[in-house]
């Protein structure tokens, strides 16, 4: 137990020596690391592509910390998260071939994280940099979308444009989505389309407003018309009246009605008791006029 004690107590100071020795290797591992540029770091919604002598590795690497070989390899950091693009002062043509003064819209975009290393090879001259971050494609998408929007606004009327702010928006969306898939499939989202603002040439805002008075004033006429035909309903329903009404009481006066209805006014001339002229019309017998309807 003695010799035991001495052996642990003399292996003490080698063992306190060659730990600090280690931290310090370590420490200079990671520094050498650090100062090479081994270390790289990837934000989250990035994705990292390796460009090794020339050649760019097809498999990105993933959000956050990992190793890459020094001095050969550099990492570029690429956007996979939501990019927009600006598209300012658009004077496209309409359906009718008159242009917007000024057209401005917003396009946003994703691209597959799988297929960033894919999309950086294909549009090498087509890609942008901003802080160091690279945008896959952005100026392909640009050009696109300009053709888009282009596309879009002739096939509307230059009078309707102003009101149709989302329709223009859907059509862009769907359009430039079908032009990216037909030579990228799986690649590119276009996840919105906004309109920022419509400006139309002073000649199609005075058409405007022409076309508007016009429909006022049609409108105003298709009114009176409805008012006369209405007017003219009512006389003819009236007319209708008068007539039914006439052939009713034209029915109703027969030979011996009319009779009857003379008997009775002579026995009210009769019943009087004064002197009184009567005129007998042509073609009337005594006895016509002797009628007693009462009896007496």
């Amino acid at each position: 137990m003695k010799n035991n004690k001495i052996s642990t107590r003399n292996s003490s100071p080698g063992l306190r020596r060659a730990l600090p020795l280690a931290v310090i290797v370590v420490a200079l591992v990671i520094a050498l690391l650090t100062v090479t540029g081994a270390f790289v770091v990837i934000e989250t919604g990035h994705v990292g592509v390796d460009r090794t002598l020339g050649t760019i590795d097809m498999d990105e690497r993933a959000p956050g910390l990992s190793l890459k070989l020094p001095f050969f390899t550099r990492v570029m950091e690429t956007s996979a998260k939501e990019i927009v693009i600006d598209l300012n002062d658009l004077k496209p043509k309409a359906k009718d071939n008159l242009s917007l003064k000024d057209l401005d819209i917003s396009v946003y975009y994703r691209v597959a994280p799988e297929r960033a290393a894919e999309t950086l090879v294909k549009y090498a001259n087509g890609s942008s940099m901003e802080q160091g971050i690279v945008y896959p494609a952005y100026n392909v998408i640009v050009r696109e979308s300009r053709r888009a929007v282009y596309e879009t606004v002739a096939t509307l009327e230059s009078l309707s444009l102003h009101r149709e702010r989302e329709l223009i928006s859907a059509n862009v969306q769907t359009r430039l989505q079908g032009l990216l898939d037909s030579d990228n499939p799986d690649t590119f989202v276009i996840t919105r389309v906004v309109v920022r603002a419509i400006t139309t040439d002073p000649g199609i805002e005075e058409s405007i407003k022409t076309a508007i008075a016009n429909q006022k004033r049609l409108e105003a006429k298709q009114i009176e018309v409805d008012i006369a035909q209405k007017d003219a309903e009512i006389e003819i329903e009236r007319a209708r009246g008068i007539a039914e009404a006439n052939r009713i009481i034209d029915q109703s006066l027969t030979r011996n009605y009319l009779q009857h209805e003379q008997n009775v006014a002579l026995q009210k001339f009769a019943e009087n008791g004064q002197n009184n002229t009567i005129v007998i019309p042509a073609g009337m017998t005594a006895a016509n006029l002797l009628i007693n309807p009462g009896g007496k």
